[in-house]
């Protein structure tokens, strides 16, 4: 046996043992999450709420309108907002902190103030905030969930909206107290609406993840089912085309 063959016999070994690897640990995510308790895996569910009865239903004169969302990691919400009509950019990054410390290590330490979030910029002609913020409430994340989602916990998970003025604000809360009332969810929603202070742009590594790595096994675990329930519930408004966005974070 030649030096070649017994390099290329290695070679294989690796291959087959990086293989056995990330079986490995797909099916150990997957029977995690698999013995969550249910309210933990927030993503397969998704839940027919009603409209909002406040909502702005003029068309608004500008072109487009920002809502900024967080609800848990950033690579499902964004992916969810990506399949949307009427959406034009979803960019994931952080909001609710300091400019100095909107970076991922340092947000995951949930210290700084931070949730992940995901900017959602739409055309208000062809979807109203009141929409946007149903899609949110009912398939993007699970709103009961106290600083937390899914596997993912701490306040960096959290949901909340960060609202750019005063009609954002009075339609997110009313929208709230509106789906209390109805007792659409089992508890009580713990989204917090705050005002816009900042937000900034996550690393460029985390924009379209999930449509960049449709088969990483959180992705495939977490996120994949939220895309499907948006297919299922709002057939309406899905496109099977996400809208991509340019690298605008800071460099890997």
């Amino acid at each position: 046996m030649t030096d070649n063959d017994n390099e290329c016999g290695s070679l294989r070994i690796l291959a087959v043992a990086r293989h056995l690897r990330l079986f490995i640990t797909m099916l150990v995510l997957a029977m995690t999450c698999w013995l969550l308790p249910s309210e933990l895996r927030a993503a397969e569910v998704a839940r027919l709420i009603p409209a909002p009865t406040l909502d702005d239903t003029t068309a608004s004169v500008a072109a487009t309108e920002v809502a900024v969302l967080a609800g848990g990691c950033f690579w499902g919400v964004q992916g969810v907002f990506q399949h949307v009509k009427g959406v034009t950019s979803a960019v994931s990054g952080y909001a609710g902190g300091d400019k100095r410390t909107a970076h991922y290590e340092t947000v995951s330490s949930g210290t700084t103030g931070h949730a992940e979030s995901v900017q959602v910029t739409f055309d208000p002609r062809q979807i109203t905030y009141g929409r946007i913020l149903q899609i949110y409430f009912s398939v993007a994340h699970d709103p009961t969930q106290l600083n937390r989602q899914g596997p993912d916990t701490g306040t960096q998970y959290r949901s909340a909206i960060f609202t750019e003025n005063e009609e954002q604000a009075r339609i997110a809360k009313a929208y709230i107290v509106q789906l209390n009332k109805a007792g659409v969810f089992n508890a009580t929603i713990a989204t917090n609406v705050t005002q816009l202070q900042g937000f900034y742009a996550a690393e460029n590594y985390h924009q379209n993840f999930l449509v960049a790595h449709p088969n990483h096994p959180y992705i495939v675990i977490n996120d994949i089912p939220k895309i499907e329930n948006l297919r299922r519930v709002y057939p309406d408004i899905y496109r099977a085309d996400p809208v991509l966005v340019a690298t605008v974070g800071v460099p890997n």
